[in-house]
């Protein structure tokens, strides 16, 4: 597999441009198909949350490949291909996969060492495997990256700098009011959505304290069936203006494609509340739910995904950052020698059964030479054979395999095919793909914009 990723995230691109980029409804289902589709392109995988967008895909092509998946981008995203160059990033084969293993540790996170990374690249694998995207390489990847994430999250003290941006945010709210993140508890809160995101807010709120929560979401089944699990209430989605004036917090996250809270029915419900306790609004959406003009609404405090990555991003590193890196970059040559160890397997195979190919043939032609000799005597001969042959080629396989785990080892698959003078058909049969793939190369560390992309990989991997 020869792995390359195209994207943009909360550290390359600003919120204004995360924000037009956002794929809702079926645009992601559309531009995974569309990517499978490439003539460059074997497997593809998306990961689309509120703050990246990220395609995963097997190319044949590294310039190709980067070329087409960033066009692919452009289009379904409806933002201009020149400006999302700016701020796309690619990373190609080890460093593609030290990308997806620190993303999947939380080292990208906009809260870094956050658990919720986890879940996202589990929806992005399961959804990948349900429109048949995905091949045996993505899965194996993916399923790979999720190991990682469990190991760095069990093995260090990540998870202490790992709070959800949930809960990052939760305390930026309490931070604008001037309480203290204990004090949510007792007052009353609004979630608007039913997805993954606003259930784990929902939740939060409820371990935070929060006596009195409503749920509104458009599918009101899915709010009823949240709301039931929290022990919390209801209210019909096109009541949301009115029950603004009711509640002191609102967090809202739908995969809405525009605003869903404009100005003025925060204007209207902050007049209606009245007191000096501000309206909250926590807004996780990408795009955003509630309208950006509430920052400038007297007697409101909006928290948006803008202001998290700018509180962010003023914070120290927190937990065993060092540890995690560690982790992941073990992790990397650990996978990148068993891929590499795995492409010469059918090599291997393809050898011993020719070699028991050459015995079974030599026996046959002592039989039909030596037609009296006994059975004992055939069968002892026939092990004796055997025998050496296995000896003959225990040391080369085993040193082979050794060879080509090793970064820039594919060549030794190609030389064992030479000496040995393989069918290349054979080996075909074995592996179930074509020969002759490259293994090892990356671009440099970080990866290089897409407007960037002319410049040859590297063969090797990527240090």
């Amino acid at each position: 597999m020869s792995l390359l990723v195209v994207g943009l995230s909360h550290r390359t691109a600003p919120v204004g441009v995360l924000e037009r980029a956002a794929l809702t409804g079926e645009v992601p289902t559309r531009l995974l198909h569309d990517a499978a589709a490439s003539a460059t392109v074997g497997e593809a995988a998306l990961v689309n949350t509120c703050n990246r967008i990220e395609l995963y895909a097997d190319v044949d092509k590294f310039h190709a490949g980067v070329a087409e998946l960033s066009q692919l981008l452009s289009q379904h995203s409806g933002v201009d291909l020149e400006e999302l160059t700016a701020h796309l990033y690619v990373h190609y084969e080890d460093r593609a996969v030290h990308h997806l293993f620190s993303v999947a540790c939380g080292l990208d996170s906009m809260v870094v060492g956050e658990g919720q990374i986890l879940g996202q690249l589990r929806d992005a694998l399961a959804r990948a495997q349900e429109e048949h995207t995905a091949g045996r390489g993505l899965n194996e990847l993916f399923q790979q990256a999720l190991r990682v994430g469990k190991r760095a999250h069990s093995e260090t003290g990540i998870d202490k700098a790992g709070q959800s941006l949930v809960t990052f945010g939760l305390e930026r709210v309490a931070a604008g009011l001037g309480i203290g993140a204990g004090e949510i508890a007792g007052r009353r809160a609004l979630v608007v959505g039913a997805g993954s995101m606003s259930s784990l807010a929902a939740a939060t709120l409820v371990r935070s304290g929060v006596t009195d929560l409503l749920i509104a979401n458009r599918t009101p089944e899915r709010a009823e069936r949240l709301a039931a699990n929290l022990g919390a209430r209801t209210v019909d989605f096109a009541k949301v203006p009115e029950a603004l004036a009711d509640v002191d917090l609102v967090i809202s996250c739908t995969g809405a494609a525009g605003v869903v809270i404009p100005a003025a029915q925060v204007a209207a419900a902050v007049a209606t509340r009245g007191g000096d306790t501000p309206l909250a609004f926590l807004d996780l959406a990408m795009p955003r739910d509630v309208d950006h003009a509430v920052h400038e609404l007297p007697g409101a405090l909006l928290v948006d995904l803008e202001s998290l990555s700018r509180a962010h991003a003023a914070t120290p590193g927190a937990g065993d950052v060092d540890a995690v890196t560690t982790i992941v970059s073990d992790e990397v040559a650990a996978f990148g020698a068993a891929q590499r160890a795995a492409r010469i397997a059918p090599t291997v195979v393809a050898l011993r059964a020719m070699a028991s190919d050459v015995v079974s043939s030599e026996l046959a032609r002592l039989q039909a030479r030596l037609p009296d000799l006994d059975d004992r005597s055939r069968a002892e001969i026939a092990q004796s054979v055997r025998r050496v042959v296995d000896k003959l080629l225990h040391a080369p396989t085993v040193r082979v395999k050794q060879l080509a785990a090793e970064p820039g080892g594919a060549g030794y698959a190609d030389a064992l095919r030479e000496l040995f003078d393989l069918d290349p058909a054979a080996v075909h049969a074995v592996s179930g793909t074509p020969i002759g793939t490259q293994a090892g190369a990356s671009v440099p560390a970080g990866g290089i914009p897409a407007a960037q992309a002319g410049a040859t990989p590297s063969t090797g991997a990527a240090r």
